[in-house]
């Protein structure tokens, strides 16, 4: 009776070393469960009154660019991970997260209308029939590549709070580039640009706070997509400004290394206009 008690405890002893193993996630070591339940931490209330300087500024960003490789990569599916690109999709796929045409987040696009954009749908060629000798089409099914998402535009209004005596910057919208070439472009010359549609970043911040970014320097201490975008670990430029020449490019009035200095120039021009406020 004393053997078929022990073997009984042995068994149920083994059987939960076997559940609690599998429980340990892919790699049988932990399970990450706590950026899924993450939610973005709200922004600090600001009254208008409060604002005593406003700026909008449009920032364009390399994805290839080593600062911002996290953004771009994984190219393809993996279970764990997602790249920029492929988050918004699946937040429009799944999320109802709202596609905009225009940084003005008016008019929305549909799922067609993306994938258009994309260059994806349904090509026909012709080839001729070895039997009958005659012609007849080919259909072929293009998916939407999404490594040709090379580049992000960001809207974004930075403040001066009189409340809390802060300069900061809030982000609007994001807006994925596609950088493409032409089919007959075979040694890729001339690169193609097309903006594929707006997000609003606040509706987006749900679905950036929930879903981990690569962190190259500590995987075991996970940032979401919203904390990369916050606290700005990102690098970019000053494309375009809030003026009274109806926002014009600064690609308009500069051209080459003209445009990166007339950039930096707007830049140190809100950090300076901070440190004017002070007195020391």
């Amino acid at each position: 009776m004393k053997k078929l008690l022990f073997l009984f405890i042995g068994l149920f002893l083994i059987s939960g070393v076997f559940t609690k193993t599998e429980a340990q996630g892919v790699d049988g070591v932990y399970t990450k469960h706590i950026t899924a339940k993450r939610k973005p931490v709200p922004y600090q209330y600001i009254r208008e009154a409060d604002v005593m300087w406003s700026k909008v500024l449009w920032r364009r960003i390399n994805l290839t660019e080593k600062r911002n490789l996290s953004l771009y990569y994984p190219t393809e599916e993996m279970d764990d991970r997602k790249s920029l690109i492929q988050l918004m999709m699946w937040g429009i796929k799944n999320k109802s997260l709202t596609p905009f045409s225009s940084d003005e987040f008016l008019t929305q696009y549909t799922l067609n209308e993306i994938d258009e954009r994309f260059g994806a749908g349904i090509d026909t060629t012709y080839d001729i029939d070895p039997e009958t000798g005659e012609t007849i089409p080919l259909i072929t099914k293009k998916p939407a590549d999404i490594s040709e998402v090379k580049q992000l535009l960001i809207k974004e209004r930075w403040i001066f709070d009189k409340q809390r005596s802060v300069m900061e910057p809030r982000i609007i919208g994001l807006c994925p580039i596609r950088v493409y070439y032409r089919d007959d472009d075979l040694d890729h010359e001339q690169a193609r640009y097309k903006m594929l549609f707006w997000v609003f970043f606040p509706e987006a911040r749900n679905i950036f706070a929930s879903q981990a970014i690569y962190n190259p320097r500590n995987q075991s201490q996970e940032i979401t997509f919203d904390d990369y975008f916050v606290k700005r670990l990102f690098d970019g430029y000053i494309f375009k400004e809030s003026n009274v020449y109806n926002n014009r490019l600064l690609q308009e009035y500069a051209t080459g290394l003209d445009i990166l200095l007339e950039s930096e120039r707007i830049k140190n021009e809100i950090f300076d206009y901070e440190h004017d406020l002070w007195e020391f």
